[in-house]
């Protein structure tokens, strides 16, 4: 893999905030959207670009897909497990993803009820029913 297109797979902030979440385990395609507060395109076109780019792997599980980091490539490209570690959190909107990622966790929801969940106007998430 060359490294130019690594550093233009990383070269835009929804594709960083993405790897922001997964440096800390799996999520699915819904759960990235709904704790980012993007669309589900917006969500799906992303990850794709970091999964051609073997940045980023995923998994089917019944109707949900999975993403994960790509450990291979953390270890072929040292720089990008630098970034994750050591410099996303000096970044506001990262550090929010971080803490809406906690609350989305400690709320117990699960792919299979998220649809009934939404944004907030300041784009972090509220865990109230429609």
């Amino acid at each position: 893999m060359d490294i130019v297109q690594v550093l233009k797979a990383l070269g835009d902030e929804n594709r960083i905030r993405i790897l922001n979440l997964l440096k800390d385990g799996q999520l699915c395609v819904c759960e990235i959207e709904h704790i980012l507060g993007i669309t589900q395109s917006n969500a799906s076109r992303h990850l794709t670009k970091l999964s051609i780019r073997r940045i980023v792997v995923y998994e089917k599980k019944a109707q949900w897909i999975y993403y994960k980091l790509n450990k291979e490539t953390l270890e072929q490209f040292p720089f990008i497990k630098e970034l994750l570690e050591n410099e996303l959190n000096k970044i506001d909107i990262c550090k929010q993803d971080i803490e809406n990622l906690i609350e989305y966790k400690k709320s117990g929801m699960t792919c299979e009820n998220l649809k009934n969940y939404k944004y907030n106007s300041e784009n972090s998430c509220k865990y109230k029913n429609n």
